[in-house]
């Protein structure tokens, strides 16, 4: 079993900052690359940003210069640091950890629950 969790969300001010983790456990050979998504109220899941086992990243347009990911491979847990964050960041966040479970296996993916980041006055 792998279990993905993330947190750190919460309620914070127009151009205030957050600090989301995303901690991955359970039965894992090894983890590939790690990404972060967000969903807004009636709109699709859309990709953030993603980091590999190496430490190449890539970011979606829209977050280039305000986010930064992150990544402790020791503890399996990446980190999405997010500054001068606007009322149109507001959305579930969701980690996705794709990895494999033993050696033989192939790498897939295991999201977590979210965690709802909210910016408003």
């Amino acid at each position: 079993q792998v279990q993905v969790m993330e947190s750190g969300g919460g309620l914070v001010q127009p151009g205030g900052s957050l600090r989301l983790s995303c901690a991955a456990s359970g039965s894992i050979f090894s983890i590939s690359r790690m990404d972060w998504y967000r969903q807004a109220p009636g709109n699709q899941r859309e990709f953030i940003a993603l980091i590999t086992s190496t430490g190449s990243t890539n970011y979606a347009d829209f977050v280039k210069g305000r986010f930064t990911i992150s990544r402790d491979n020791a503890k399996n847990t990446v980190y999405l640091q997010m500054n001068s964050l606007k009322p149109e960041d507001t959305a579930v966040y969701y980690c996705n950890a794709v990895l494999r479970t033993t050696y033989w296996a192939s790498n897939r993916d295991y999201w977590g629950q979210g965690t709802q980041v909210t910016v408003s006055s």
